[in-house]
């Protein structure tokens, strides 16, 4: 089997999500946060800082960013990586939409 392989996860559709902010998935004992941008894009993340474990999906969306809203360390939301001079990162998930379905890879 290819292990590029994902399973696409049917998570609702954009409506649901709102305009720089998030809806969070549970997938076992993981929570992770959807995020939606200003302009319609979508990634996905582990609803946990790197720093404090402060749940990014209570933070701001900003510029492809997300800030924790415990410490204010900022989070890309592309990679998982803390900005600045914070280090750090959290786990990243493939997201994509099919039509108004969002799709999380996991």
């Amino acid at each position: 089997m290819n292990m590029q392989t994902k399973n696409w996860i049917d998570v609702g559709s954009l409506s649901d999500i709102p305009r720089q902010g998030a809806r969070c998935v549970k997938n076992g004992e993981m929570t992770i946060a959807i995020f939606r941008t200003a302009d319609d894009r979508l990634f996905a993340l582990e609803d946990k800082c790197p720093h404090k474990n402060g749940p990014l999906s209570q933070g701001i969306v900003h510029d492809g960013c997300v800030t924790c809203p415990l410490h204010n360390w900022v989070i890309s939301l592309e990679t998982g990586a803390a900005q600045g001079a914070d280090e750090g990162e959290t786990a990243s998930f493939p997201v994509k939409l099919d039509g108004e379905t969002v799709l999380l890879g996991l």
